[in-house]
């Protein structure tokens, strides 16, 4: 259900083309909606751990790419996803969620505030986990094939 309604499949071609634009290609062409955002909840997390490693290195220029990487994918990818006509009050929460998100990740770029970053990894796993988690329902739905 969850799948249906806060991405349908039109929704899903605007993560597609978000996460081609950030350079990851491999994989999405073939994917599924549910394929697609689980890709980008998982880069998304990627991003992070990378951003905190170059936080602590003092690498300042991977630290920035690596949270406009996470940046792009919340507002690019996840939030232009969601179709709030259809999508009810749990697409209006994950907008929400994906705003708050975004704000700390710029607070955290401006202060190099690891806290920060990590609690929009704390933030952001609990949705990944039960994306992950629904997989065998999506794909056992005539819509959640490909």
């Amino acid at each position: 259900m969850l799948a249906t309604h806060a991405f349908p499949a039109p929704a899903a071609h605007a993560s597609a083309a978000a996460y081609r634009q950030m350079g990851v290609s491999s994989g999405v062409g073939g994917a599924t909606p549910h394929q697609l955002v689980l890709m980008l909840l998982d880069g998304f997390d990627d991003a992070l751990v990378q951003a905190a490693g170059a936080l602590q290195t003092r690498a300042t220029a991977v630290k920035c790419k690596a949270i406009e990487r996470a940046l792009r994918i919340v507002d690019e990818g996840l939030k232009a996803s969601l179709n709030l006509a259809e999508g009810g009050t749990l697409a209006a929460q994950l907008r929400e969620l994906y705003g708050y998100v975004s704000v700390r990740l710029l607070h955290a770029n401006l202060h190099n505030d690891a806290a920060a970053i990590a609690e929009c990894r704390r933030l952001m796993r609990p949705l990944r986990d039960a994306w992950a988690a629904i997989a065998p329902q999506v794909h056992a739905q005539p819509w959640g094939r490909r």
